[in-house]
């Protein structure tokens, strides 16, 4: 994922993270505090604003460092978020407990994409 793409999705993960967290605090406490994801809810909100922060992040860094690690960073950090944040979204909205195995894959995806942006930080050359 070059510069521009970076930025542009951690501002739209941004704005989204906004959205759907003022969406479950509004419309739906009552379906989420009554079905017990109200935690669940908001941990995925949470990761996807960390992450929409790290994608912004790795497209500043690619203003300055040239490393083909960042760009795979910041496709991890993207493809993670989607998984983890996504599979909590749909478990919390639907109810349908089978999607919670894909979650692990986008906490896996998340860690990954934060290590190859500690090896582009190492390794990135001006």
């Amino acid at each position: 994922m070059n510069q521009r793409a970076s930025l542009l999705t951690g501002s739209v993960l941004g704005l989204l993270g906004v959205a759907l967290g003022a969406f479950g605090a509004h419309a739906l406490k009552g379906m989420l505090s009554a079905s017990g994801r109200l935690d669940t809810y908001e941990l995925a909100v949470r990761y996807e604003f960390y992450h929409a922060f790290a994608l912004l992040a790795v497209g500043i860094l690619q203003h300055h460092l040239s490393s083909r690690y960042l760009k795979t960073s910041a496709l991890l950090f993207l493809a993670g978020t989607v998984l983890f944040s996504g599979s909590l979204y749909v478990l919390c909205l639907s109810g349908w407990t089978g999607i919670a195995m894909v979650t692990p894959f986008g906490g896996v995806l998340l860690i990954f994409g934060w290590l190859f942006l500690a090896v582009a930080v190492f390794t990135g050359k001006k």
